[in-house]
C-alpha cells in the first residue's frame, strides 16, 4: 500500500513559511525527502513568489492523493478556500491539514511557523500549535512538546508561561502525565522499547537537598520514585548544568526539563538550524520546524529550510515506525 504524503501549513504567509517549504521541494532529492504537498491559498503563495523572485514551479492538487503524481514536477499545492483573512487562512491550514491527517489522507502533518499574536489579536484562544492540535483531535489532557535533534531530546514540562509562575504549576501529576506520555510516544511513535528518561531539577544544584529550594524534594523527587515504582526507568532530579553535555546524552534517551529555556537552549546550542519541535500524546503525528516566522528576513530569499527539512524526514521516520 503507499504510503500517504506528508501534509505542510502555510503558517504565517507574512514569515518565510512559503520561502523554506519551496526551498526543501528543490532540495527534495538530495535530502531523499518523502512526497508532501502545501496547504495554503493559492493566489497568497503565487503572490509571495512572484514578490520575492523564488523560482519553483508549483501545481495546483484537488486532494492529497493527486501530490504523487506532480511531486517530482511541482510543488504540489491544495488550495484552502473561505478564509478571509491571514489569521483565517493559518487556522484554516492547521485544521484542514488535521484532518487529513486523521482520515489518513496524509500520513503526518509538518506545521510551518505561525505568528501568535495575529492570532490572539482574532480572538483565537489558544496558547500554540500545540493546545489548538489537542482540541482538533479530542485529546482532553495536555498535549506535550519535545524537542529533537539527532543528539538530543527534550520535553519541557512547562511551555509558554513566565518563568515565576512555573514553581507553582509544577506538581506531581503534572510531572507524571508529561513523563509517561514521553515513555509511550517514545515506544510508540519511535520504536525504542524501554526509553531511558533522566529528569532535570528546577533549582541551581537540584536544589541541594532542599537548601536551594523545595520544589525537588516536594514535588519532582516523588513523582519520580512513583514512576520508577511502575517499571519506568526514570532518573533524576539531576543538576541541569551537567545533564546536557556529550557523556551525559549518551546515558538516556530523553530528558525532562521544568520549564521553555532549559529545554530549548540546550537543543539550540547543540543543533541550532536542525532541531524540530514534535507533539506527543496526539493520535497523529505532527512536527514542526524549531524555529519563529523570522518575519525581519521575510521575503529576501536567506531562510534556512534546514529545521523543517529535519521535521519532514523525522515525520516520515515516524510514520514508517507507526505503520509496521
Amino acid at each position: 500500500m503507499a504510503v500517504a504524503p506528508l501534509v505542510v501549513t502555510i503558517g504565517d504567509p507574512n514569515g518565510i513559511g512559503i520561502e523554506i517549504i519551496s526551498k526543501a521541494w528543490m532540495q527534495r532529492d538530495l535530502n531523499n525527502l518523502p512526497v508532501f504537498f502545501l496547504l495554503g491559498n493559492v493566489k497568497t503563495i503565487e503572490h509571495y513568489l512572484k514578490s520575492t523572485g523564488i523560482a519553483v514551479p508549483f501545481l495546483e492538487i484537488a486532494s492529497p492523493a493527486d501530490a504523487a503524481n506532480v511531486f517530482s514536477k511541482a510543488l504540489p499545492v491544495l488550495s484552502l478556500e473561505g478564509s478571509n483573512s491571514v489569521a483565517e487562512e493559518i487556522i484554516l491550514s492547521i485544521r484542514r491539514g488535521t484532518e487529513y491527517c486523521l482520515s489518513g489522507e496524509a500520513s503526518a502533518l509538518v506545521t510551518n511557523p505561525i505568528q501568535k499574536k495575529r492570532l490572539y489579536d482574532t480572538g483565537f484562544s489558544f496558547p500554540g500549535h500545540t493546545e489548538y492540535l489537542a482540541s482538533l483531535t479530542g485529546v482532553t489532557d495536555q498535549a506535550v512538546m519535545m524537542l529533537a535533534c539527532r543528539e538530543l531530546k527534550v520535553i519541557p514540562a512547562t511551555i509558554h508561561v513566565p518563568l515565576n509562575k512555573v514553581p507553582a504549576l509544577l506538581s506531581a501529576d503534572l510531572l507524571t502525565h508529561v513523563i509517561s506520555t514521553a515513555h509511550r510516544d517514545l515506544n510508540y511513535r519511535f520504536g525504542i522499547a524501554n526509553p531511558r528518561i533522566v529528569v532535570a531539577g528546577l533549582n541551581p544544584h537540584a536544589g541541594e537537598d532542599g537548601s536551594i529550594g523545595t520544589e525537588e524534594v516536594d514535588i519532582i523527587s516523588p513523582a519520580i520514585k512513583n514512576l520508577q515504582q511502575s517499571g519506568m526507568d526514570v532518573k533524576g532530579p539531576f543538576p541541569a548544568d551537567s545533564l546536557f553535555h556529550k557523556a551525559a546524552r549518551g546515558k538516556y534517551d530523553a530528558a525532562i526539563c521544568m520549564y521553555h529555556d532549559q529545554a530549548l537552549i540546550s537543543i539550540k546550542t547543540i543543533d541550532f538550524d536542525g532541531g524540530v519541535n514534535i507533539t506527543l500524546g496526539l493520535p497523529i503525528i505532527r512536527t514542526s520546524p524549531d524555529h519563529g516566522t523570522a518575519e525581519d528576513i521575510h521575503g529576501k530569499g536567506i531562510a534556512n529550510p534546514t529545521s523543517l527539512i529535519e521535521a519532514m524526514k523525522i515525520a516520515a521516520e515516524i510514520a514508517s515506525i507507526a505503520n509496521d
